[in-house]
């Protein structure tokens, strides 16, 4: 079954950095639009970052701006999200998933009506 694995998360003090990956399985992560999520404790799932493969536009929560970036890995099947000067309200479980047109950064659309959710990665940002 087609999915997307993440990795990459673990504890880092406030300023720090991680990069996170998403790796697909059984497809070619550049014939998709990929979104990083992430959901804090008690709160809804939020987009932070999406590539749009059909023009390569990218998109972003105003939360993140200028700390976060997203690419592809050489080979075909992975994403990245590098985080940067780490604050301690980025402390979340980070998924990705597919996000077609990136519609819940680029629209507003809520995360919650896409489907195929992984195990995510935890991010733990202590001060």
């Amino acid at each position: 079954q087609a999915q997307l694995v993440e990795s990459g998360g673990g504890l880092v003090h406030t300023g720090g950095s991680l990069r996170l990956s998403c790796t697909a399985s059984m497809f070619a992560v550049d014939n998709y639009s990929i979104g990083w999520f992430r959901q804090a404790p008690g709160k809804e799932r939020e987009g932070v970052f999406c590539i749009n493969n059909q023009d390569g536009n990218t998109y972003y929560a105003d939360s993140v701006k200028g700390r976060f970036t997203i690419s592809r890995g050489n080979t075909k099947n992975t994403i990245f999200l590098q985080m940067n000067n780490l604050k301690s309200e980025d402390t979340a479980v980070y998924y990705c998933t597919t996000d077609p047109f990136c519609r819940v950064l680029k629209d507003h659309w809520n995360a919650g009506y896409l489907e195929n959710w992984g195990q995510g990665t935890q991010v733990t940002v202590s001060s």
